[in-house]
């Protein structure tokens, strides 16, 4: 399956609030819920526009992972970032239907490419201690484990802590 990484625009909203409705007990399994106010379309779209005006000031920059018909099967953002210290923070997400099929890691692939004409030098990641196969992505594109929390906290019925990973050029 061939993969694009297209840069979020405003007519993404309707498409992209479906996927996260279609896959929010699968997200809601690995990450902390984003509360019951995301899934409302309303609020979505004022989320949607907020991005929107980040990425056009440069602060993060929100990708959708998609297939060669146009389909939506994830997303890849680069968040927080820090022109003084040429750094940002990733994170994404595959729709549960598309796991296992190295989605994730050739979308981060892609995104890993583009980052020397954005002046990003280092990128940030966390994830959590049962999500193995983010951990998988993460590191089979160079970012290497610098430190796991020594907090714990409760998702789902599982204690949990936080794993922090970081890529350089």
């Amino acid at each position: 399956m061939e993969i694009t990484l297209e840069k979020l625009q405003p007519g993404d909203a309707k498409k992209l609030y479906e996927f996260e409705i279609e896959n929010r007990d699968y997200f809601e399994k690995m990450v902390p819920s984003r509360g019951e106010d995301y899934y409302n379309f309303e609020t979505f779209k004022i989320r949607h526009e907020a991005l929107l005006d980040e990425q056009t000031k440069g602060q993060s920059y929100y990708y959708l992972i998609k297939n060669e018909n146009g389909l939506i099967l994830g997303r890849m953002n680069l968040v927080d970032i820090d022109k003084s210290r040429n750094l940002g923070y990733i994170g994404y997400r595959v729709g549960g239907a598309y796991t296992g099929k190295g989605i994730a890691n050739r979308a981060l692939k892609l995104l890993l490419e583009t980052l020397n004409w954005q002046g990003i030098k280092q990128v940030l990641a966390k994830t959590t201690t049962n999500n193995i196969p983010s951990q998988k992505v993460l590191e089979k594109n160079g970012f290497n484990h610098i430190s796991t929390s020594d907090e714990e906290f409760v998702m789902n019925g599982n204690r949990l802590k936080f794993v922090y990973y970081k890529w350089t050029i």
